[in-house]
């Protein structure tokens, strides 16, 4: 009797460490959006939306660029858009740095494939988010239009530690 009252508690025990570990929030939010024909034009701006309700955090945004080995150039400019919840919007004209000549292609990469995800905000100040929806809005500007072998734009956000 006395085995089958500590075998019941250890298996309550175990489901309760179980459903916790399934209830953990991530600290984490990325989505990326196809970019039809890997052919980026201008006129295509991905909108992405993320509900923020940890308003005690701090955050790091990211953009995040999947393109392939036959990408020509070694940066790439990007106008990124952030309308905060109470519907006010800030441009901010990126200069992403995507190669160098003594390193080639910075992110990481698999076959002819490379993901770059490049800090937007600053990495000794990041920033605080009030609670709601944010959108993103992302449009390359580069003076190719439009703009070859760029797979996928994305947005990427995670908290500070």
């Amino acid at each position: 009797m006395k085995k089958q009252g500590s075998a019941s508690i250890l298996l309550l025990l175990l489901t309760g460490i179980l459903l916790n570990a399934c209830s953990v929030r991530t600290d984490l939010f990325e989505k990326n959006v196809a970019i039809p024909n890997h052919s980026w034009s201008k006129s295509f701006k991905p909108e992405i939306t993320v509900n923020i309700e940890d308003t005690i955090s701090r955050y790091h945004i990211y953009a995040v660029i999947r393109h392939t080995d036959a990408y020509r150039y070694k940066n790439l400019w990007m106008n990124v858009g952030i309308q905060n919840p109470a519907g006010e919007v800030n441009t901010h004209q990126l200069d992403l740095l995507l190669a160098t000549d003594d390193k080639g292609w910075l992110g990481s990469g698999m076959d002819d494939i490379f993901e770059q995800r490049i800090r937007i905000t600053d990495k000794e100040k990041p920033v605080p988010l009030r609670a709601g929806t944010y959108k993103f809005t992302l449009q390359q500007t580069m003076r190719e239009d439009p703009l070859e072998n760029v797979m996928n734009a994305g947005i990427r956000i995670e908290k500070a530690k």
